[in-house]
């Protein structure tokens, strides 16, 4: 027994890692915009709330494509589906580099890149985890969300650098071809299920019959119904709303502003990549902490923790002076927390509509972190343009990082707090 024990339990890993690997690359795809911000700005004499826009839409559709990508990855399977999203971000990335107006902007980065992303987003990892993991779903599920930091940890910097001259196009390629490479890798190495390797699920001892698959052309209809179904209950919406102000608080504003906010204050783009990649260093501790974490205690209340500091931590970045030891102290503090949030919300989501459709009630939830998201990556451009200087979008983002952390509170004391898992 102790030899096909370890082979499953390596198999599992394997497929992690390959996922790692991929939400990694979709990382830095997502993470560009914010340094193609300025030398598109200087290139083509957009507007920074043209190219904001642009990065809203991707956003939008990064959350939009989710659930109805994890009801496709049931039924055409999750490696089509990943090399699919792959091969959609590498080709709309590479056809920029002839663009020459904003809409074609639109259309490769925020549109078809923004298609492909939803693909190789977080319901990628909440679906690996929940078919190769019986246990240890939550620390599995914590690596897979830490990848995101380490995408913005690898790429960032190099990107920053790409651009310190002004340049865009090597940018374009460079994530372009990231892609390209990863989907021959995906169709070889990843398998579907573990049965097709003669394998069992991480942590599971004897075989369970596996959920009868979906037809393809009923995906569609799948999504929505898993949808109508959850929309009934108000655990369903509480994670909506505070991943939206997850979304909100994040990628949509650090991830796409941060560069352009430190530029206001005279730090050069390469410097402020830096910081981001720091965050994303110890994003990549505190996440895979808080996946540990999330096996072990109650979710709602570390949700209350993650959004609480959070919160605190961007109201006070407009008061201070941007010099090496305030911004050092910000990016270790709010690194940390940078997506933290994502372990506990898929534990919720697993507990409440059980492992099948996890998932896509997953996708849906990640549907109100997207729009979050985006409408921080606009309104913040926005708030810059109208009256100058970032720092009511900042403090705006942070109370309502407080106030989530406010309603989880009464969350807990409304309902308590039930550890029993729910049958898939």
């Amino acid at each position: 027994m102790t030899a096909p024990r370890t082979w499953w339990r390596q198999r599992a890993i394997v497929v992690l890692g390959i996922t790692f690997v991929g939400l990694l690359v979709s990382a830095g795809v997502r993470s560009a915009p914010s340094v193609l911000m300025v030398p598109l700005q200087l290139h083509f004499g957009w507007d920074r709330a043209t190219v904001s826009a642009t990065s809203a839409v991707g956003i939008v559709l990064y959350g939009l494509v989710g659930p109805f990508a994890a009801a496709l990855m049931m039924s055409v399977g999750i490696r089509r589906t990943m090399a699919g999203g792959l091969l959609l971000m590498g080709l709309a990335t590479l056809a920029s580099q002839w663009m020459t107006a904003s809409w074609h902007y639109m259309l490769t980065w925020g549109v078809i890149s923004g298609l492909g992303s939803g693909a190789v987003a977080s319901v990628l990892g909440a679906a690996i985890v929940t078919r190769w993991f019986a246990v240890r779903q939550g620390l599995a599920m914590g690596v897979l969300a830490a990848s995101t930091a380490t995408g913005s940890l690898i790429f960032l910097p190099v990107l920053a650098w790409l651009t310190s001259a002004g340049a865009w196009l090597p940018v374009v390629r460079v994530v372009g071809v990231a892609c390209l490479v990863l989907v021959p890798l995906v169709l070889v190495f990843m398998p579907e299920h573990p049965r097709d390797v003669g394998a069992r699920r991480f942590g599971e001892d004897h075989d369970v019959p596996q959920a009868t698959p979906i037809a393809a052309r009923a995906s569609l209809l799948f999504a929505f119904d898993v949808l109508r179904r959850a929309a009934r209950l108000p655990t369903f919406w509480l994670l909506f709303g505070t991943f939206f102000v997850c979304g909100l608080t994040t990628n949509g504003l650090v991830g796409t502003h941060l560069i352009a906010y430190c530029g206001d204050h005279g730090i050069a783009p390469v410097a402020a990549a830096g910081l981001l990649s720091t965050m994303g260093l110890f994003d990549l501790v505190g996440t895979t902490a808080s996946g540990w974490l999330t096996d072990r205690y109650d979710p709602r209340r570390l949700l209350v923790a993650y959004y609480g500091l959070r919160g605190l931590s961007l109201i006070v970045l407009p008061f201070c002076n941007f010099g090496p030891a305030s911004l050092g102290v910000f990016a270790v503090f709010y690194g940390l927390d940078w997506i933290a949030t994502v372990p506990p919300t898929l534990a919720l989501a697993t507990r409440a509509f059980g492992t099948r459709e996890a998932p896509i009630v997953y996708g849906w939830v990640n549907v109100g972190h997207q729009l979050g998201a985006a409408s921080a990556a606009f309104g913040a451009g926005l708030v810059r343009q109208i009256f100058g200087r970032y720092d009511p979008a900042f403090m705006v983002a942070g109370a309502f990082g407080v106030i989530a952390a406010g309603v989880l509170i009464m969350s807990i004391a409304h309902s308590g707090y039930r550890r029993a898992e729910v049958p898939a």
